[in-house]
């Protein structure tokens, strides 16, 4: 039987904390995404055009935190680009079977449709906007 002293159980209880609060941050950045996409005649042109694709990639980079929680942020960061833009290179792939697998809603939610050069500049800047997020989070949790 391992015995678990009291700080091991408050790092654990520190994890837990926040993988919780990763989750609700995918949550809340998922709802934020579909929004951006189903009332974007109501956003100004640039949000609407943008948004969805960053919101998409800041979601990925805080799944890498939610289940890499023990890592570093930059193991976060490089492992959200090479998703992202791997997603996004195989697009360039266009057979029958996935480009059936595209056509579907989730399919295209995750998948995308079609190769564009700006959508890397978009999930860059997510990650990026993730990461900010994030580090001002950790900063102001570990201040309290």
């Amino acid at each position: 039987m391992i015995l678990l002293t009291n700080e091991h159980k408050s790092i654990n209880l520190q994890y837990r904390n926040m993988r919780i609060a990763y989750l609700i941050a995918i949550v809340i950045t998922i709802l934020l995404g579909l929004s951006s996409r189903k009332w974007s005649a109501l956003l100004p042109s640039f949000i609407a055009q943008n948004a969805g694709d960053m919101l998409w990639a800041m979601m990925v980079y805080i799944g890498f935190r939610l289940l890499l929680v023990r890592k570093s942020t930059l193991t976060a960061i490089w492992l959200s680009f090479l998703f992202s833009f791997g997603i996004e290179f195989s697009q360039l792939y266009q057979e029958d079977w996935i480009n059936q697998i595209r056509g579907t809603t989730l399919g295209a939610l995750i998948l995308g449709k079609g190769f564009l050069v700006e959508d890397l500049v978009r999930y860059t800047v997510g990650i990026i906007i993730a990461t900010v997020l994030d580090k001002m989070a950790l900063k102001f949790t570990s201040r309290s």
